[in-house]
């Protein structure tokens, strides 16, 4: 018996029982059977035919129920079903995967002719950022071989390594950036690009790579950037205050517009159209300042540039580098006396959107320069007038003066100052301000400051000084309104008296703080008034201050401390404190170190005039007849040097009362008989005590044994003060007196 006959005995018993059974236990005997088929290879076709015949059979002797016999057969049948739906489902798999591996032998090729045919650039890069593949496209736009890959980070493209970086890590961390910025081509020249990059986190890689396109927009950039330039290039005619400004405003264009490192300007003077040595303004990397600092080579360019035509640029190259160009040279205007020199950062190939870009900025450089050289004659002519009108640079010891024009636009106005001499140790010192500006305004400046001049040499107190003031504003046209601060200082007493004709009050830095440490200040507000030819109802009023000794003494105009939207007082505030800074300065850096600290950023919009006085006690030294009638006037000027001093009230009374005495004595006794001769006083303050000093050149006359109307002075001397000596010998007599002083008082102020 075959195996097929065995296996269909053994189904028909088993058939054959289900029917009987029909239980869970028969039908599984059928799974197993189509198991064993499965194994020896029986046809489902043959298990079909064979289980057909067996209920033909079966249903001649019995009635047969058909349905619960196709259950067994289906239980017979369903492993082989399985299998032969593995075996299609296999076969499929199988034809598609070799399908799929016909293809690849193409699909490189393909994919290579589709990257290629992009008119755009196109790159992969690895996670580090290195260049693995790019297209002939973007091959064209670099400079670099396709074939030339790997390239490593950094490209040697970039042109800022440092925002590309940054990109770099927008990708990572978003998956996509798109951005312009510059190249640099193979052969040096300037390529604007549109970038977009896109990471591609795949299967079966460890790392993220990355994909991108790149856009040449140099042509749009170029047009873009000579509408720019010429916009920013015809503001420039009109702001431009200088040649050197705009140099700079060319230098910002170029730069990137094109790429240039350095501009020249080289000016021939415009009555030797050939002759001469020009003058040079560079903006830019360079240090040379004179035409003969210039490279020769580059001097021949320029001299030979003369020659062309006027507004056009022309390309120049080095012997020892042809074929790129070094830079582009122009003539600014028909009258050969300006040449404009462009130098390359690196020398290159010079595109025609280049030469575009140069040649329209030429034009308006021309209009530029033709403009500064013009305004900088008339600032010159303007600064002339001014330095003219004020008065004479060295100012009087202990003082020092600056006058600080407005940047726009010829840079006078009508500020002055004046320090002025009246004696010996008295200074009269006027700072004003007119309204307006311009030359109209220097003009009433001119005329009020000599009258103001001519006033102080009266030697009138300060308030009296503004009343006369008044009325020469009166006759002055258009000085309505001028405000002024005058004063007169006695340096030897260190005594300020003033009047404020509506003015910004002084500032004064050295006073005590009151707690024995730092540094304080006084703004001195006293003696307020309205301003000049102002009608008022009441006298101008006067004040005084006295300076102690190593204050500083500052007077300005509003231009110093006055700005938009900020309170006056806020300024003034802001001046104390820069002068405070000052006090261990030199005296001629303090009005520097001031102007610099308050200095706006875009500089001084109106003038600053300033003076700026500081204050040393020095010793008090009195020369004078030995007669009754000067002694009054020693008296005085010893009481102001003891109050400048800080010398209490009482013990400076006990020094007038002792020094009036001995003054006494030679006024009465040493030249008795003879003609009347002179006495020295000489007094000073150190080491914690006065020293005073009387010397005559009479003799000496002893008092009497029992004085009765006189001869008490020297007694009362001995009495009132901590020791005396005295010296008879001749030439003369001169008598010591000395004051112990007890702890620092504080200065008062009135």
């Amino acid at each position: 018996m075959t195996d097929t006959d065995n296996f269909h005995a053994r189904y028909f018993a088993a058939l054959q029982s289900y029917l009987t059974a029909r239980d869970e236990d028969s039908l599984a005997v059928g799974h197993e059977l189509g198991r064993r088929a499965l194994q020896e290879r029986i046809s489902m076709l043959d298990i079909i035919e064979h289980h057909v015949q067996l209920i033909l059979e079966l249903s001649k002797d019995a009635r047969v129920d058909t349905l619960i016999a196709l259950e067994f057969l289906l239980q017979a049948l369903a492993p082989l079903d399985v299998a032969t739906r593995g075996f299609l489902d296999g076969t499929k798999r199988y034809a598609e995967q070799r399908a799929r591996a016909e293809g690849l032998a193409d699909r490189d090729k393909f994919r290579t002719a589709l990257v290629n045919a992009l008119q755009d650039g196109f790159f992969v890069a690895d996670h580090e950022g290195t260049v693995v593949e790019l297209n002939d496209a973007l091959a064209e736009i670099i400079g670099y071989p396709a074939d030339g890959v790997p390239y490593p980070w950094p490209h040697p493209w970039l042109v800022d390594t440092k925002a590309a970086s940054q990109q770099q890590t927008l990708v990572r961390k978003h998956g996509s950036a798109e951005y312009e910025t510059p190249i640099r081509h193979r052969d040096g020249h300037l390529v604007w690009v549109t970038v977009s990059i896109n990471v591609v986190r795949g299967t079966g890689v460890d790392q993220d790579f990355y994909v991108g396109t790149v856009r040449d927009i140099t042509a749009e950039r170029a047009f873009a950037a000579r509408e720019s330039a010429v916009l920013r290039l015809a503001t420039a005619v009109a702001v431009a205050k200088s040649v050197a400004e705009v140099l700079s405003i060319t230098l910002d264009e170029c730069r990137a517009a094109v790429d240039v490192q350095r501009v020249i300007a080289v000016m021939w003077p415009p009555d030797q159209h050939f002759q001469g040595e020009p003058t040079i303004q560079v903006a830019g990397e360079g240090s040379e300042s004179t035409w003969r600092e210039l490279d020769p080579w580059l001097r021949r360019t320029l001299q030979d540039a003369r020659h062309q035509l006027p507004l056009t640029a022309k390309t120049v190259e080095r012997p020892d580098s042809p074929g790129k160009a070094q830079g582009l040279v122009a003539m600014l205007s028909g009258a050969g006396d300006v040449a404009l020199w462009l130098e390359l950062r690196v020398p290159r190939w010079v595109s025609a959107e280049d030469r575009l870009l140069i040649t329209v900025l030429v034009g308006h450089l021309s209009l530029a320069m033709q403009h500064v050289r013009q305004f900088e004659s008339a600032r010159e002519t303007s600064m002339t007038l001014q330095r003219a009108l004020l008065p004479p640079v060295e100012p009087p010891p202990g003082f020092t003066v600056r006058y600080e024009p407005a940047v726009p636009p010829l840079e006078i106005g009508g500020d002055w100052y004046d320090v002025l001499s009246v004696d010996d140790h008295r200074i009269g010192i006027v700072v004003g301000d007119c309204v307006g500006r311009g030359l109209p305004a220097a003009a009433i400046m001119g005329q009020l400051r000599s009258s103001a001049r001519a006033l102080l040499l009266t030697g009138a107190q300060p308030a009296v000084l503004l009343e006369q003031l008044d009325s020469a504003a009166s006759l002055i046209p258009n000085a309505y309104c001028t405000t002024v601060f005058l004063a007169t200082l006695d340096t030897e007493s260190g005594i300020l008296q003033y009047s404020n004709a509506g003015h910004m009050p002084a500032v004064l830095a050295g006073v005590g703080s009151g707690s024995g440490s730092g540094v304080g200040t006084a703004v001195l507000t006293g003696a307020t008034s309205v301003p000049l030819a102002v009608r008022r109802d009441e006298p101008r009023p006067q004040a005084f201050q006295i300076l102690p000794s190593g204050s500083t003494l500052m007077l300005f105009t509003d231009g110093l401390v006055e700005r938009k939207h900020e309170s006056i007082d806020d300024g003034i505030a802001r001046a104390a404190n820069a002068l405070v800074d000052t006090m261990k300065l030199p005296l001629n850096a303090v009005a520097d170190a001031v102007l610099r600290e308050l200095a706006p950023t875009a500089g001084y919009d109106d003038d600053v005039a300033m003076v700026i006085y500081r204050h040393q006690q020095a010793p008090l030294r009195i020369e004078s007849d030995a007669s009754p009638d000067k002694l009054a006037t020693i008296r005085h000027r010893l009481a102001r040097w003891l109050l400048a001093a800080g010398v209490p009230d009482a013990l400076a009374a006990d020094i007038v009362l002792a020094v009036n005495e001995a003054c006494t004595n030679s006024v009465e006794h040493a030249y008795r008989g003879h003609n009347v001769g002179t006495m020295l006083i000489e007094v000073e303050a150190v080491d914690g005590e006065v020293h005073a000093r009387v010397a005559d050149s009479g003799s000496w006359k002893e008092p009497a044994v029992d004085p009765r109307s006189g001869g008490r002075g020297l007694i009362l001397i001995r009495t009132i003060s901590d020791s005396v000596e005295l010296d008879k010998s001749p030439p003369g007599t001169t008598l010591d007196i000395r004051f112990q002083l007890p702890a620092a008082a504080e200065p008062v102020t009135h």
